[in-house]
């Protein structure tokens, strides 16, 4: 059941966990993306809950350094999969994670800290090019869709029973790329707020604006604050929390990638002005709610 190439090139083996643990033969026409909610590389409880591959930042070097812990199209570990339902690690899935943090308040406190660190809904550019090769080799040697057919909520809204997490069916039928935020059985929201669509628009042969750390900290502080306002004067309506942040967040890329001359700044530009509006109409709708 497996074919084509199973290691990523370059991607160091140290920490190999597949002859200890052993996992199912498969193809995989599926990726599932995770954070680590960490700074460092994992142990994963000595390979038990470990996914396929890791993806560490060098800082330094402005890349991303691999390690793999299984096959690409052998099971890994790092999903629940509870009995009685449908299959998860086993089911056709690679699974990839991060070494970051989805959650807005642990950004927060790494950044006041001076932690050096990746943020999933404000991945430097570096990250999306190298996330985007990975995604490249995966359909270029396995098959996988360079598509993505949900939606990635911000954490904590992601977490949990979210909205957009798949039922059995739908997990059973799915091929591309999705986040452990989407996997039945599952309750964890990361990779919260990830920049799927960016990867996947690098990995087809396209372009994403660069991002700049001194502007999206300013975006996390404005998101933050509207999240954190709009909870606090209406605690009972989640979607109109999650809409506002989700608003927000696309509020704060486009203006610094417009304020950065990115090509097509006057379509942002028009974006901003509708969203803006729509911001408008929630905070009216929740000052109305109170």
């Amino acid at each position: 059941m497996k074919s084509g190439p199973q290691r990523y090139p370059g991607a160091s083996t140290t920490y190999w966990y597949q002859t200890k643990f052993g996992g199912d033969d498969m193809e995989s026409n599926v990726i599932v993306w995770h954070t680590t909610e960490g700074t460092s590389l994992p142990d994963y409880s000595g390979g038990s809950v470990a996914p396929n591959l890791t993806a560490k930042p060098d800082f330094a070097a402005q890349r991303l350094v691999w390690y793999q812990h299984f096959d690409f199209d052998t099971s890994s570990r790092a999903l629940v999969n509870k009995a009685g339902g449908v299959e998860t690690n086993t089911l056709n899935v690679c699974q990839v994670e991060i070494v970051g943090t989805c959650d807005p308040a642990t950004h927060a406190k790494w950044s006041k800290a001076g932690y050096a660190h990746l943020y999933t809904p404000e991945l430097p550019d570096w990250a999306i090019r190298d996330l985007a090769a990975f995604a490249t080799w995966a359909h270029d040697n396995h098959g996988v869709p360079l598509t993505s057919g949900v939606t990635f909520k911000a954490y904590p809204g992601s977490y949990g029973a979210n909205g957009v997490r798949m039922s059995g069916t739908q997990w059973n039928d799915y091929r591309g790329h999705c986040g452990h935020q989407h996997v039945p059985e599952n309750d964890h929201g990361d990779p919260g707020a990830f920049p799927m669509a960016a990867i996947l628009t690098r990995a087809t042969g396209g372009s994403t604006p660069p991002t700049n750390s001194t502007e999206t900290s300013m975006d996390l502080q404005d998101k933050v604050a509207l999240g954190d306002w709009v909870a606090k004067t209406w605690p009972d309506d989640k979607g109109v929390a999650d809409k506002a942040i989700t608003v927000n967040t696309a509020l704060g890329s486009g203006y610094a990638y417009a304020r950065r001359g990115a090509e097509n700044t006057d379509a942002i530009l028009k974006q901003l002005e509708a969203l803006r509006t729509e911001v408008a109409q929630l905070r009216a709708a929740v000052l109305k709610g109170a």
